[in-house]
């Protein structure tokens, strides 16, 4: 039985008929040990649970289940057709949110194309820093598999990981036995501010660069200068002294299997984009010499699910629109905030099934929320379905965050709440 070192409370002993290998929908790791115990609604994590797992899997069971048309009670066939006259009359609908599986996302761009509409993800503000340097230069990234059997050396940029991925280094550098080694080390670099908490034991010692987190596209050119043999009459850089950078570049140019990763999540600045891009062409630059890839780590809230639908159907990722006939990508204009900002959506369309937390934005547009049952919201929207939650309520299938495999998801209680795709299909049947 596994121990997650971030964890609040140590696991719970496993009964005979408690539900194994789990797979838990509520970040991007998916990790898919989870053994979880059920008694009739409730459920309790009982071993491999994290900081964000236990939490959102025991949460209680909402009191109040009942779809509602501005606040007041209604069924599902009542509010689903309240939801299609507000699309039947749209001319700038706006699909936002969009934190489900890989079957909601689907009906989703369905009734999106339908109805003209844009998609933009709820998370897109960080995973288009991503996007947008893969569509400059592209880039060179690994697998979680890859990162446990074969990593010799994590530098960890700016961020950290364990925050938004609690069990990242208990899964993928814990491990001492791998595929191709029986006594496998990792050497952990952070670059930051601070050494993170709850790192588990670990051989060599993680250890820390101290540097500015904000300049972190300057110490990504340094490391490319220093790794192509160049001179820098500079004595610092990001906060950082030459040196410092210099012993780290040896060491990524030393390395068997490197791996550089971040969250861009946390790379709120400005044109953080530009930072990622530095940060993949540092990837780039090892690559000549040695063996070095990138990890760019997502998945929460649906985000990678959502842009694997996309591409699969259009082409493209998030931040794409319907309202010529035919999908069209537009990062900036098509941006779910710019559009709300400027009173440029007639109806928002909101879809968070993973978190009560993440209610639709106040917006002087009509609101159709597809939304976790007990979500709380800032206004009352015009049509409110609670759904049920993927890998709670029922099944389904989410990517994990290196984009590679969707991972099954498994109906753990009895609940009677629609997932988003048979909201949408109660929508599209009135439409």
């Amino acid at each position: 039985m596994g121990v997650c070192y971030t964890c609040p409370t140590m696991p719970k002993s496993p009964a005979p008929d408690d539900i194994r290998d789990v797979t838990c929908p509520f970040c991007g790791l998916a990790c898919d040990d989870l053994v979880i115990g059920v008694s009739g609604e409730r459920l309790a994590v009982r071993a491999n649970g994290c900081a964000i797992s236990i939490p959102a899997f025991e949460a209680s069971p909402p009191a109040k289940t009942t779809p509602q048309i501005a606040g007041r009670d209604a069924t599902l066939a009542q509010a689903a057709a309240e939801a299609a006259r507000l699309l039947r009359d749209a001319r700038e609908p706006l699909f936002a949110g969009l934190g489900t599986d890989v079957a909601g996302a689907r009906a989703i761009a369905r009734l999106a194309e339908r109805c003209g509409g844009n998609l933009d993800h709820m998370n897109s503000p960080a995973t288009m820093r991503n996007m947008l340097a893969l569509q400059d230069r592209g880039w060179i990234t690994t697998t979680l598999a890859e990162v446990r059997n074969r990593a010799d050396l994590l530098v960890v940029a700016g961020s950290d990981i364990g925050r938004r991925f609690p069990r990242f280094y208990e899964r993928c550098l814990a491990n001492r036995e791998t595929l191709f080694a029986e006594d496998r080390r990792c050497e952990i670099v952070f670059l930051g501010s601070a050494l993170p908490e709850g790192m588990p034991r670990q051989e060599p010692p993680p250890r820390l660069l101290p540097c500015d987190p904000s300049r972190l596209h300057e110490a990504a050119g340094v490391l490319r200068a220093l790794v192509a043999g160049r001179t820098l009459q500079a004595s610092e850089a990001a906060g950082a002294p030459i040196g410092a950078w210099r012993e780290l570049a040896d060491r990524m140019l030393a390395a068997r299997y490197g791996v550089l990763a971040w969250a861009a999540a946390d790379f709120d600045l400005p044109h953080a984009e530009l930072a990622v891009l530095a940060l993949c062409e540092l990837v780039r630059d090892l690559n000549r010499t040695t063996r070095f890839s990138g990890l760019p780590l997502g998945g929460s809230d649906g985000d990678v699910t959502a842009d694997a639908v996309h591409l699969w159907q259009t082409g493209f990722a998030s931040r794409t629109g319907y309202g010529r006939g035919y999908p069209e990508y537009d990062p900036y204009h098509l941006s779910g905030t710019r559009l709300l900002a400027r009173g440029e959506v007639d109806v928002l369309v909101w879809v968070s099934a993973f978190d009560p937390a993440r209610g639709p934005p106040a917006s002087a547009a009509p609101a159709v929320v597809l939304g976790r049952a007990g979500m709380i919201f800032e206004q009352e929207p015009a049509v409110f379905i609670p759904e049920g939650t993927p890998g709670v309520d029922h099944a389904g299938h989410l990517f994990r965050t290196d984009r590679v495999i969707a991972l099954p998801l498994r109906r753990l209680r009895p609940s009677a709440l629609p997932s988003v795709a048979d909201a949408v299909a109660a929508i599209e049947q009135v439409l």
